[in-house]
């Protein structure tokens, strides 16, 4: 039991005793001292609650001061303790240490002296592997390089080639003659791809009288009433010049120096299509219109984008522009209408031939009725032969034949055959 259960049990047992000796005492007294006893009590309590404050503050700084005093003790020996146990535990960890420092350098150098012998290994398969497949990627490397060498040579010598054919092209385009030259070359490449020799001709003088001669002229089926042909003039231009401004002016984006290369490229073809109104359009001599023939798509594609240039070329000189794929597509149509109206003008003469095959084809009829007719009567007349060849034998079937020798001999066979084949010759 403790100092404060002990004190508390005093202050009970006091207070029952007061309790006490208040009931026994008498009804008229029992006010006064119950004031007297209650004072009595209030002051033993209070000089109890001191007492007792002091002796648990005495007690607590007792304790206090024991537990302080174990507390260092122990700290003590907990430092003294934790020193000696870290003293081993560097000394234990020392000693591990060095044994595994050892451990790892022997494991290391076991480690590097493999690693080198390895290394070495592989330098070497590497080395001979290396050798190997360099000797051969070079000798590849040669052999695509001689080749690429080779066809570097040939390309130079085809671009050397080409080289000088864009310059003999560009002196063709340069002189005026031969320019106009390549525009009847590609007029007549075209004509000839089309058209038979005898359904067109070159340089034709449509006019009568005229010198002037029109690069070609397509002959159209039928003739005049004097037995001349009817000429569609078709004359070549390639206004160079004024082309390459244009394009020239295009791609350096330059538009006024574009629309006046284009603007002249427009008065030029103005112009030609005016002379070849003059020189070579003369019904009835010719058609009522000629064909003016530029030799680019290019070209033809700018003379497109002029607004009211074909239609004024063909409205005002009745000339029809056209460029390679334009002329090759009218050519054509010409030349499926020229066999149209072939087709119609000889149909009587297929008619005749087709009675005249019919005619035939009866007598043909006839023809094979009589073989056939024939061929029965022969066919009769051997069975004939057949019937009685078996009846001869039939009799015959008890006579012993003779050696084939002595019936030829007997019969002059031979003899027969021989004139036989004599009148066969």
């Amino acid at each position: 039991m403790t100092l404060i259960d002990a004190l508390v049990l005093g202050l009970l047992a006091i207070v029952l005793i007061l309790l006490v000796l208040l009931l026994t005492r008498r009804a008229e007294n029992l006010e006064p001292q119950l004031e007297r006893l209650e004072r009595e009590l209030r002051d033993e309590l209070s000089r109890s609650g001191a007492t007792t404050r002091q002796e648990l503050t005495l007690a607590l700084s007792q304790l206090q001061r024991t537990v302080n005093e174990q507390t260092l003790a122990s700290r003590g020996a907990q430092d003294q303790a934790l020193a000696r146990l870290t003293e081993a535990l560097n000394n234990r960890l020392g000693e591990r240490m060095g044994e595994l420092r050892q451990t790892v350098e022997q494991r290391l150098m076991s480690i590097q002296q493999d690693n080198e012998k390895k290394l070495e290994q592989m330098r070497a398969t590497v080395d001979e592997k290396l050798h190997a497949t360099l000797e051969q990627r070079l000798g590849e490397s040669f052999k695509q390089v001689a080749e690429r060498l080779e066809q570097v040579h040939k390309g130079l010598g085809e671009m050397q080639g080409l080289a000088r054919d864009v310059g003999s092209l560009n002196r063709v385009l340069v002189n005026v003659k031969t320019r106009g030259t390549f525009g009847e070359t590609q007029l007549a490449a075209l004509l000839e791809q089309v058209f038979t020799p005898e359904q067109y001709a070159a340089n034709v003088s449509t006019l009568p009288g005229s010198s002037n001669r029109v690069d070609f002229a397509i002959r159209l089926p039928g003739q005049r009433g004097d037995g001349a042909p009817l000429w569609l003039p078709i004359d070549a231009k390639f206004p160079r010049e004024d082309y390459e401004r244009l394009v020239d002016a295009q791609e350096k984006g330059e538009p006024a120096l574009a629309e006046a290369a284009a603007k002249a490229i427009e008065n030029r073809l103005r112009s030609e299509a005016s002379s070849i109104r003059e020189k070579y359009v003369s019904p009835p001599h010719t058609t009522d219109f000629a064909i003016l023939f530029v030799p680019t798509e290019g070209l033809y594609a700018e003379a497109l984008r002029r607004p009211g240039l074909v239609q004024a070329l063909q409205q005002e000189h009745k000339i029809m522009l056209a460029g390679p794929t334009t002329l090759l597509a009218t050519l054509n149509s010409l030349q499926m209408g020229f066999r149209t109206l072939a087709l119609e003008k000889r149909s009587a003469e297929v008619w005749d031939v087709l009675g005249a095959v019919k005619t035939e084809f009866g007598k043909f009829g006839e023809v094979l009725a009589k073989t056939k007719k024939k061929l029965e009567e022969a066919s009769n007349t051997i069975e004939s032969a057949e019937v009685r060849t078996r009846a001869m034998s039939k009799k015959l079937r008890g006579v012993e034949a003779l050696p084939e020798t002595q019936s030829q001999s007997l019969l002059d066979i031979s003899g027969a055959e021989a004139d036989t084949e004599g009148d066969e010759a």
